[in-house]
């Protein structure tokens, strides 16, 4: 309960300090800090449908997630996940709540129709990064790569056009990034880690800010990428590493920042190290798709080092160069607190006991882990136990997070911007006893923050 007493803390302080900040010196540029949005007690039409997916995943999810078997608990992790983001969104109502957060002015959907002729989009791309630049882009078009506007630009080319249609995909595209986690732990660690991992990546109070923004698209896109990694370095297959390496060449065109997943790619190839140096193969599929994305993007003319120099500037030249480094640089960890709930903060505090004292198993209740040949989930990939496998993966991810905070080119907006970091700490509550208490802990908080606060970004 220490870790979650600190967590508590640091998430009051950084809301008084912020007050007393943003009153005095106007500094900040968020409405509640450390989280951009307001205070704004609500209900809406998203209210009872939450209460329920909430009420029947703390009933059923722990029992359903130990029993069912595999495909479909992916499938219904994905399902629940959808109807609990979908269902917060909707607390804001539809048009509030989804249909309009793609639309506003800083969002992907004002420039669409500058993209009628893609290729000299792209090519012209880095010519209005700046805002003293002719025509600029938007905020969020200006701060990511072009992948993804283009993705919002393809959906409206096939028929899925405005806000509606954009929200519903963030949402239902987002909500895979839990299955995708789930099949990367049980690839890397074993299934029992899995499986009690399932609820709370579910029920997580991250979905408040998955719905509706493109970051959860993001998230999942890296999570595949994760996870299509994994399954290649355990069973040695080839179209894995090809669709690992595609994904992540395409992560890296949708946020700059999560280049920073290359520590948790890092991590998931340390873990596979023996198979991977008895088939040292699957790095050229791995390498080879890699490069698609970056090398369709170079040949349309988008330089992705001379945009992202740019956006440095850009940055510093708007809110970027006003919000101060010394308060962001803790208060980003009290956004990642929130979207991560205090299970989390808990179940951080024992991945670390795991490994200091490596007691990965010990942190599980119940008997010792099954052998993973016996699981059909591959070989075990090294000496360690799961938890510890499960622990550095976690670490990794929490390293990454970490350095995006020290860049200071996250300063506020993480509860949105940090999402795809977030959905690799979740796993750490699979280290957690009673699991019930915990998973009630995380969606209380997740119901009062969308009920009390009005997001924003």
């Amino acid at each position: 309960m220490y870790a979650v007493g600190a967590a508590v803390l640091l998430v009051t302080t950084a809301v008084l300090v912020g007050r007393h900040i943003q009153e005095t010196r106007h500094t900040l540029r968020v409405g509640w800090p450390p989280v951009l949005g307001s205070w704004e007690p609500h209900v809406g039409p998203g209210t009872p449908a939450a209460g329920i997916v909430a009420i029947l995943t703390l009933a059923y999810g722990p029992a359903l997630a130990a029993r069912l078997p595999w495909r479909a608990l992916l499938t219904l992790a994905w399902g629940t996940s959808t109807a609990w983001t979908l269902s917060l969104a909707l607390i804001d109502g539809w048009q509030r709540g989804i249909a309009a957060r793609l639309t506003t002015r800083n969002e992907y959907l004002q420039v669409i129709d500058r993209f009628h002729d893609i290729p000299a989009a792209l090519g012209d791309f880095t010519h209005h990064i700046l805002i003293q630049s002719p025509d600029n882009w938007p905020a969020h078009v200006a701060g990511h790569p072009p992948a993804a506007t283009l993705t919002f630009v393809l959906l409206d080319r096939i028929g899925l056009r405005g806000g509606g249609w954009a929200g519903i995909w963030c949402i239902t595209v987002g909500a895979t990034a839990c299955a995708a986690v789930l099949v990367a732990i049980r690839a890397l660690a074993d299934e029992r880690s899995a499986r009690r991992a399932a609820p709370f990546l579910v029920l997580a109070p991250a979905a408040v800010w998955m719905g509706t923004s493109a970051d959860a698209y993001f998230a999942a896109v890296a999570a595949w990428a994760v996870a299509l990694l994994a399954l290649a370095v355990t069973r040695g297959s080839l179209p894995a590493a090809g669709a690992a390496g595609l994904l992540s060449g395409l992560t890296c065109y949708l946020s700059y920042g999560l280049t920073l997943f290359a520590l948790i790619g890092a991590a998931v190839l340390w873990l596979g190290r023996d198979r991977l140096r008895g088939r040292p193969v699957l790095l050229i599929p791995l390498l080879a798709g890699a490069a698609v994305v970056p090398a369709a993007f170079t040949l349309a003319g988008f330089d992705w080092w001379e945009a992202y120099h740019l956006l440095v500037t850009r940055y510093y030249q708007g809110a970027g160069g006003v919000r101060p480094y010394s308060y962001w640089v803790w208060a980003n960890l009290a956004c990642t607190v929130l979207i991560t709930g205090p299970a989390t903060a808990a179940g951080l505090r024992r991945t670390g006991a795991v490994l200091t004292r490596g007691r990965g198993r010990g942190e599980f209740e119940g008997g010792k882990a099954e052998p993973a040949e016996r699981r059909g989930a591959g070989p075990v990939l090294d000496p360690a136990d799961a938890g510890t496998r499960l622990a550095l993966l976690v670490a990794a991810a929490l390293l990454a997070l970490l350095i995006a905070d020290l860049s200071g080119m996250s300063k506020a907006e993480t509860e949105r911007i940090w999402l795809p970091f977030a959905m690799w700490l979740l796993p750490a509550c699979a280290f957690l006893p009673r699991p019930r208490a915990w998973l009630t802990a995380q969606a209380v908080l997740a119901l009062l923050l969308n009920h009390l606060l009005m997001t924003g970004w």
